[in-house]
């Protein structure tokens, strides 16, 4: 597995990185979950989506945050890990100056930390949000949200739950220019646990495959 070491604000980062011989293919980073519990870019929800984007022909990178695996520096509240998100991207873009299109896919804590890079990065053109913690974290820097994407999770996820992701979604939805496509799948959890898992990644490969043929025609 190609595994690179990139600089970071606080130091060196530690990823992996996906590339197709395609010349100038989209482009995708994915975010893990929280890293005071666990998350880690071989988190299997981030893992299955690394490879969802590379099987729909997107070059990807997925990271650790700092503090994390092989990543220097410390966690820092979210504040650091959305410049890790940046440093992230900015080295994605340096081994592909041409890309057209560019993703961000994020689960959980990195869902949060993906919509912020959005409203950061006019570049980015599309989103998958898993499973984002509307209840524990404050979305409404989200006005306007700048892009379309997908907002997905399960009906039994005790950590976000669904109530919170519904709101959260409706007042997306009350935006103009944009198109926020919610999927709920019924008695998944916080983690996709199987066979939720596969299901999961059958509505990502869905959306994001129709939105570049709608961007291509």
């Amino acid at each position: 597995m190609p595994e690179v070491i990139f600089p970071g604000p606080e130091g060196r980062l530690e990823g992996r990185y996906h590339a197709h011989k395609v010349k100038d293919a989209p482009i995708a980073i994915v975010l893990h979950p929280h890293p005071q519990f666990g998350g880690t870019m071989n988190n299997r929800v981030v893992y299955n989506l690394h490879y969802a984007f590379y099987n729909m022909g997107f070059n990807v990178l997925r990271f650790n945050f700092r503090g994390v695996g092989r990543s220097q520096g410390e966690y820092d509240q979210g504040v650091g890990e959305l410049s890790d998100a940046a440093a992230a991207l900015d080295y994605l873009q340096s081994l592909n100056q041409n890309a057209k299109h560019c993703w961000v896919a994020g689960f959980s804590f990195g869902a949060w930390i993906g919509m912020q890079l959005l409203m950061r990065r006019p570049e980015i053109t599309g989103f998958v949000s898993v499973a984002p913690p509307a209840n524990m974290y404050d979305f409404s820097f989200l006005a306007p949200c700048p892009a379309s994407g997908l907002i997905i999770n399960g009906t039994a996820d005790r950590v976000a739950p669904p109530k919170d992701t519904r709101a959260l979604v409706e007042k997306l939805k009350e935006q103009k220019g944009i198109t926020i496509t919610h999927v709920e799948i019924d008695g998944a959890g916080h983690f996709f646990e199987d066979p939720h898992m596969e299901t999961m990644i059958g509505h990502v490969d869905e959306y994001v495959r129709r939105r570049l043929t709608e961007n291509t025609r």
